[in-house]
């Protein structure tokens, strides 16, 4: 069985790496198939797994806009005859809307789905269409020749990234990141529900709030006691629970539980605050969290492209796994590296 996601092209490697992070840490067999930027087939799916797979990659994923189980693979051609064959009431309940979406600019998408519509209602009974709150969502996703007939049973909440930006939560300070993007790190770090996964500058919280929203437990530290309280604030405002946060100097960290994964965006520019320690914070933090990491555990950290975390790695005792550069403005690159202990 296949699932095709719609997936974000605002960067060309970060959501198939998500992607590939999220199947790995919960251990989901299928393969990959990448068919164009923005479209991805997980395909070979075992058919008792499927909802599974599907509930859990909705549920996890920042860089996809949209998951669909697909039913049957056709084409422009012969559309209209593969629609004829499917058994739609052993699909569709009670009712359903036809969404298109195409890649392929001859396409009309209100004309395919009034005709896919109809096609349905000839070869089906007791099915009726209904545009606003359908039971069942039907989607054709159409690229050159090749059509997906598909339906989505799981949304991804999308509009979650926009309501929790850091400015329209409790506590806001100046620097934060993306809820997308936090959410994306956490990802990357390949930390699994009831894991534990440790932030120690979590500022106003936003790692934690993307590790506890997917099932982790999350502890947070901070030097700075405000930004250690306003995590708290934010944490509960997205209803994380298993959470805990800690004012404590990094050189002072002592985990009394070893980490599951470390995923963490170090301050750094005029509007946070290093206790002093500029670049160096960054060798500090690695030695640090070196000794409260468990053997297999993951660190993915954010660092500006000013700052080379490299000339540290070797030194300490890490190596470097991926790698990805997103342009944030004129005057700052963000990048996001993922790292393990170099046994």
């Amino acid at each position: 069985m296949e699932l095709l996601l719609i997936q974000s092209q605002e960067h060309e490697s970060l959501p198939i790496a998500e992607l590939k992070a999220v199947l790995e840490a919960e251990d989901f067999r299928c393969n990959i198939e990448k068919i164009r930027p923005g479209l991805t087939v997980l395909n070979s799916i075992n058919p008792d797994e499927i909802d599974d797979i599907y509930k859990r990659l909705v549920e996890r994923l920042a860089y996809t806009h949209q998951i669909n189980q697909v039913i049957s693979n056709s084409n422009l051609d012969d559309l209209k005859e593969d629609i004829s064959k499917i058994d739609w009431n052993n699909i569709i309940d009670k009712t359903f809307v036809v969404r298109v979406k195409t890649f392929n600019k001859d396409v009309n998408v209100e004309d395919y789905e009034r005709k896919i519509g109809s096609l349905i209602l000839d070869n089906s009974e007791n099915l009726k269409v209904n545009l606003t709150k359908p039971n069942t969502k039907i989607r054709l996703i159409v690229y050159e020749n090749t059509v997906y007939i598909c339906m989505e049973k799981y949304i991804l909440n999308k509009k979650y990234f926009q309501d929790f930006k850091p400015h329209k939560r409790p506590f806001f300070h100046p620097g934060c990141m993306s809820p997308k993007l936090a959410r994306c790190m956490v990802n990357l770090s390949r930390i699994k529900k009831g894991q534990l996964l440790l932030d120690p500058f979590c500022g106003t919280g936003g790692m934690l709030m993307e590790g506890g929203l997917i099932g982790a437990r999350v502890v947070g530290t901070d030097i700075d006691w405000n930004m250690k309280n306003g995590s708290a604030i934010n944490c509960e405002y997205a209803g994380v629970k298993d959470y805990k946060t800690y004012q404590v100097d990094i050189n002072e960290l002592k985990m009394y539980e070893l980490c599951d994964a470390v995923v963490t965006d170090p301050p750094y520019g005029i509007s946070t605050t290093t206790g002093g320690r500029n670049d160096l914070i960054f060798k500090d933090f690695l030695l640090a969290i070196k000794r409260n990491m468990k053997e297999n555990a993951l660190l993915v950290i954010a660092s500006p492209h000013f700052v080379n975390i490299d000339q540290f790695l070797d030194e300490v005792g890490f190596k470097l796994l991926e790698r990805y550069q997103i342009k944030m403005h004129k005057s700052l690159t963000r990048i996001i590296s993922v790292i393990a202990l170099d046994n």
